[in-house]
C-alpha cells in the first residue's frame, strides 16, 4: 500500500425532504448573502428551485441568482457569475444541480477573490488559494463534485475542456435529497451511472498493485451502483435505489477509492486516461453527454491497455462480475479480462448508453482534431498503466467507432 493523504471535510446532509434544510445549513456556515446557481428548467420544474429560495429566505439569507448553466459548463457564464458575485457582495456560492452547476459554482468561488481571468486556473497560470465557501443541493448524482476537490470547465472559444483541483474546492455542505432525482430522464441517469463507475475505475487501473481494503471498497461501490441502476431503470421512483446512486456517486469521487493506490502521498491514484480522452470529445461537441462519451471510451481504452498490467483488470473482472480465469495460463487470464470488459460494456448498453462513437453522431474525421487538442492539454505522453502517446490516442479513438 502506498502512502496517502485522505481528506473529506464536506458535511453531508442526506435524507428525504432535506432540500428544505438548505437555509439553516447555509446560515450555519455564517453566510448572509449567497449566489444561487442552477442550470436549465429542471430545477424549476421539479419544484426544487422554489423550495431552495423559500428555505434561504426563511433562514434570513439574502441571495442573487444565476441560471442557465449547461452540461459541459462554459467559462463565459463563470465570468458572468464572478462579476455578479463581486457586485452584490456575495459571501457564499450555492449550487443547485449536478456536476456542471457545482463545477461552475466552484470556479465562481475561487474566481471572485482573484484579480486576473478565471481561465488562468485552468491553463496553469494560477493556483487556487482564496476561495468563497461553496454549498450544494445535489439533483443529479454523477460527477461526485459535491464532495470532490475537482472542477472541470469548457472554453468554447479555445475548444478545450480543462480541470483544476484543490482541497479548498470541496463544498462545505452537500444537501442530498434522493427524492429530487425521481424525475431524471433514463438517459441522464445512465450517463451519470457511467461517470460514477469510471471515477472508480480511473483509480483502480493503476500500477500500485493490490490494495485489498481499497480495492474491495471500490469493487463494492461499483456493484452497488450497478444493482441500483438496474432497479431505477425499471422503477425510477424507487427511493432506496435512488439513494444508493446518490451516495455512491459521492464516494466514487471523493478519493476514498484511491487510498493507497496513488504514486505518492497527496497525489491522485491512476492515470485518468479515459477522462482525458473523453474530455476532448465533449469539448469539441458539447452536445455529447460526458457519461455517454465515457461509456464508449472506457471499455475501448481497457481493451487497449490491459496487457501492460493485467493484475488490476483481472481484479476488476473478479471483484465486480465474479469472473475467474479457467486456469493459470495466459490465455485463460486474457479470456477473463476480456469477459470483464465485455460485461461492463453490456451493462452500460442495457441502460441505453452507446457502444460506439458513431452512435453519438461523431465521425472518424473528427479524430485528428481531438488528438491535436489532447496533445496541447496532456502533453506528448500521458497515463499510467500504459502511457499513451498521440498515436496510441488516435488508435483508441478510431477503434471506438
Amino acid at each position: 500500500m502506498n502512502d496517502f493523504i485522505f481528506q473529506s471535510p464536506t458535511r453531508f446532509v442526506f435524507g428525504r425532504g432535506f432540500v428544505d434544510r438548505v437555509g439553516e445549513e447555509v446560515r450555519g456556515l455564517g453566510a448572509r448573502h449567497a449566489l444561487l446557481v442552477y442550470g436549465g428548467g429542471s430545477a424549476a420544474r421539479s419544484g426544487a428551485l422554489d423550495r431552495v429560495r423559500a428555505s434561504l429566505a426563511a433562514a434570513g439569507v439574502n441571495f442573487d441568482e444565476l441560471g442557465g448553466v449547461r452540461p459541459n459548463p462554459e467559462v463565459s457564464l463563470v465570468r458572468e457569475g464572478i462579476e455578479l458575485a463581486r457586485a452584490q457582495g456575495v459571501d457564499l456560492v450555492f449550487a443547485l444541480g449536478g456536476g456542471s452547476v457545482i463545477d461552475s459554482s466552484k470556479a465562481i468561488a475561487f474566481g471572485v477573490p482573484y484579480q486576473g481571468d478565471v481561465w488562468d486556473f485552468f491553463c496553469g497560470k494560477a493556483k487556487v488559494g482564496a476561495c468563497l465557501p461553496v454549498a450544494v443541493a445535489l439533483t443529479i448524482p454523477a460527477a461526485g463534485s459535491e464532495g470532490s476537490p475537482s472542477c472541470v470547465i469548457s472554453n468554447d472559444e479555445l475548444q478545450v475542456k480543462k480541470g483544476t483541483s484543490s482541497d479548498a474546492l470541496r463544498p462545505r455542505v452537500a444537501v442530498m435529497d434522493p427524492e429530487l432525482t425521481f424525475g431524471l430522464p433514463p438517459y441522464q441517469t445512465a450517463a451519470g451511472v457511467t461517470d460514477m463507475i469510471c471515477h472508480v475505475c480511473e483509480r483502480l487501473f493503476s500500477n500500485a498493485g493490490p490494495v485489498p481494503v481499497t480495492d474491495n471498497v471500490a469493487h463494492g461501490i461499483i456493484r452497488a451502483i450497478m444493482g441500483a441502476a438496474r432497479v431505477v431503470h425499471g422503477r425510477p421512483d424507487d427511493y432506496d435505489a435512488r439513494a444508493t446512486l446518490m451516495w455512491a456517486g459521492s464516494l466514487a469521487h471523493n478519493d476514498l477509492c484511491g487510498c493507497g493506490r496513488g504514486p505518492a502521498a497527496g497525489r491522485r491514484a491512476g492515470g485518468w486516461e479515459s477522462h482525458g480522452l473523453e474530455h476532448e470529445i465533449s469539448a469539441h461537441h458539447p452536445e455529447v453527454a460526458h457519461g455517454a462519451g465515457l461509456a464508449v471510451i472506457l471499455p475501448t481504452w481497457m481493451r487497449f491497455a490491459w496487457r501492460s498490467n493485467p493484475q488490476p483488470f483481472l481484479s476488476f473482472a473478479r471483484g465486480v462480475f465474479g469472473i475467474e480465469p479457467d486456469d493459470d495460463s495466459d490465455a485463460a487470464r486474457e479470456r477473463a479480462v476480456l469477459a470483464g470488459i465485455d460485461a461492463l460494456e453490456d451493462f452500460l448498453a442495457q441502460l441505453g448508453m452507446p457502444r460506439t462513437l458513431g452512435e453519438l453522431g461523431l465521425s472518424p474525421s473528427d479524430v485528428d482534431t481531438w488528438v491535436r487538442t489532447l496533445a496541447q492539454n496532456k502533453g506528448p505522453v500521458f497515463g499510467e498503466v500504459r502511457p499513451l502517446d498521440m498515436d496510441d490516442a488516435r488508435a483508441i479513438y478510431l477503434s471506438a467507432f
